[in-house]
């Protein structure tokens, strides 16, 4: 399987939607356990990021990086 590639402030989509109906997340911490937060309601999720990659569907948007 293809490593994905996400960076910090990426917008994500997960394969499963936040309870509040809303399956945009923002990435605001990385390291060994990545920091997302729903774009929707600004509920922040700590997921490892083993895990995060399975559950990872898809990049929405990439960072602006200057």
């Amino acid at each position: 399987m293809a490593k994905k590639d996400f960076q910090l402030n990426d917008v994500v989509e997960m394969k499963k939607p936040h309870p509040c109906g809303e399956n945009r997340w923002k990435i605001i911490r990385m390291g060994a356990d990545i920091r997302i937060k729903c774009m929707g309601c600004d509920h922040s999720v700590l997921i490892p990021r083993r895990r995060f990659e399975t559950k990872l569907k898809r990049l929405l948007e990439r960072a602006e990086t200057e």
